[in-house]
């Protein structure tokens, strides 16, 4: 072989050299851009939740009943669902789900929300909805791929206020206390309709685990093994009911 083609050939070597460890380092500088992303959404979707919670139970005589969350096994909030139309027309958003773990909450599991009827709200852009799980079953409901509210499981309208009475048939009955804020606004109001699914594709990119063993696997993360980035929602839960799940 001449020198000609002993250089051309350790190009040829050099080149393909270059591309091998070339290709897995785009590839992989792709996963981390897409983890740091994916990443973000998960801290918007936990600080969103965490300060519409603060703001409705920081609100005068307006709050959920402390009885009630104290009662309640998991806790979804879902900020800023899209409406549109006239009375019926909800459409779609995101939030979080925790559930009573011993010492506090779970992580957050991240879930859609879309279609149903939000009432007759003339005018209302989006709304934020608060849903109280309040047994076991209502929260088993979460781990199938859809669940609807009014569905399987019954869900009602929740009271507000310090004073309101949390011992009615109704109350003790619903699986679910459906709560809802527009404009400031803030009532014990059903989505009816709305149908929940759990959004595994961020679930996974999180936790590399998909919403029903975020919820109720064996070995559920503690506050200092979940990512930092979305301690904040079961961190806020924790400053207004800290009953152990016995």
């Amino acid at each position: 072989m001449t020198k000609s083609s002993q250089w051309k050939c350790a190009q040829v070597v050099g080149i393909a050299l270059a591309v091998c460890l070339w290709v897995p380092a785009v590839s992989a500088r792709k996963n981390a851009k897409r983890q740091s992303s994916r990443m973000n959404d998960a801290a918007r979707h936990s600080t969103a939740a965490s300060k519409v919670f603060r703001e409705i139970m920081g609100a005068p005589d307006k709050a959920i009943p402390r009885e009630l969350l104290d009662r309640a096994e998991a806790i979804a909030v879902f900020p800023g669902i899209t409406k549109a139309g006239f009375v019926v027309g909800g459409r779609g958003g995101q939030g979080v789900i925790s559930r009573r773990v011993p010492g506090g909450w779970s992580a957050p599991a991240f879930f859609n929300v879309g279609g149903g009827s939000f009432g007759a709200q003339i005018g209302v852009q989006k709304i934020d909805s608060v849903l109280l799980f309040m047994n076991d079953d209502a929260v088993g409901s979460l781990l199938k791929d859809k669940f609807e509210i009014g569905g399987e499981v019954a869900a009602t309208a929740g009271p507000v206020g310090r004073n309101a009475s949390a011992s009615t048939d109704a109350l003790l009955k619903a699986g679910i206390l459906s709560y809802s804020r527009s404009k400031g606004l803030f009532i014990g109001a059903v989505i009816k309709g709305a149908v929940i699914s759990p959004d595994n594709d961020l679930n996974e990119a999180v936790y590399s685990m998909n919403a029903s063993q975020v919820l109720t696997g064996s070995q559920k993360m503690t506050m200092a093994t979940m990512p930092a980035a979305v301690r904040i929602f079961p961190r806020t839960l924790a400053r207004y009911s800290r009953r152990e799940r016995k």
